[in-house]
């Protein structure tokens, strides 16, 4: 299907985009790598009246080691992200989790911070941020503030970037030391998760002695999964993995589609957590 007429609009800046979306107004939209509104557009999903194309903006590109954490511009790209040797060493499941993401074509063109603000139920890194408390910079027409990821995924499709405002950036903290892995359930190679659970631990005299778990597909919004990382302290078998791994359905209220009943997701929160666990812990 052909998308609707809009007009375009190449920025240069940050305050170019700004300035860009509030001439469009509320029907104006910003594109990164374009991979998730350039199908929206195709399906007539969404009608705008400007296309603020970001893709050429230097300030939100980028990687960089900033001590105790890591900042990656919102227009990195996957490909980028899953290569850097800090974020391969200090976020072993950012990198993990990145490198599922759909395919090398799209992972060439699609951004970190393109696939965090569309906040698609089903990706696989917003589970990543909530998990490892990062932090997102957001610019509006007042400046820049830092939102927290708790509050930052706020429903399908909806996150606290205002319509008039652009991520920038999202900042996390650096876990060198710690184990990570990204696993996830999906019909076919390339296809989005039914279900997928991100983790990294941090090992003890051979115990479990930290954990953070992110899952996602599990209803609206990431979900991170305080329960199990409560539970998972001082475990050091493949058995207390599990048993704490029965924690991840807690407060899930999962939704059935054409891939999976609410059951069938919540069996998978708990089996995908348990492998996630013990594969960042090395422990078999």
């Amino acid at each position: 299907m052909i998308p609707v007429a809009f007009d375009y609009k190449k920025a240069s800046s940050v305050q170019d985009a700004l300035a860009a979306l509030a001439a469009g107004g509320e029907d104006a939209k910003l594109m990164g790598g374009g991979q998730s509104l350039l199908p929206v557009l195709r399906l007539r999903l969404n009608a705008p009246s400007v296309v603020v194309d970001c893709s050429s903006i230097p300030e939100i590109k980028g990687i960089k080691d900033e001590g105790g954490k890591i900042v990656i511009g919102a227009g990195t790209t996957h490909h980028a992200v899953m290569n850097d040797p800090a974020v391969k060493s200090s976020l072993k499941v950012l990198a993990d989790a990145t490198a599922s993401v759909a395919d090398p074509q799209i992972r060439h063109r699609g951004t970190l911070g393109g696939a965090l603000a569309h906040s698609d139920p089903r990706a696989d890194q917003p589970p990543v941020a909530l998990a490892l408390d990062a932090e997102f910079t957001i610019a509006g027409a007042t400046g820049q503030r830092t939102v927290a990821a708790a509050d930052f995924f706020q429903g399908p499709f909806e996150t606290a970037v205002g319509p008039d405002e652009i991520l920038v950036s999202v900042a996390f903290p650096k876990l060198d030391g710690w184990g990570g892995h990204y696993e996830k359930f999906n019909r076919a190679a390339q296809a989005w998760s039914i279900v997928g659970v991100a983790a990294t631990v941090r090992m003890e005299g051979g115990k479990i002695a930290e954990a953070r778990i992110g899952l996602t597909n599990v209803g609206g919004t990431p979900h991170r999964a305080s329960a199990v990382e409560q539970a998972l302290v001082g475990a050091s078998s493949i058995a207390e993995i599990e048993a704490a791994s029965m924690h991840a359905s807690d407060g899930l209220s999962p939704f059935a589609d054409e891939d999976a009943d609410v059951e069938y997701r919540l069996h998978l929160a708990r089996v995908l957590t348990a492998r996630s666990v013990a594969k960042a812990a090395g422990i078999s």
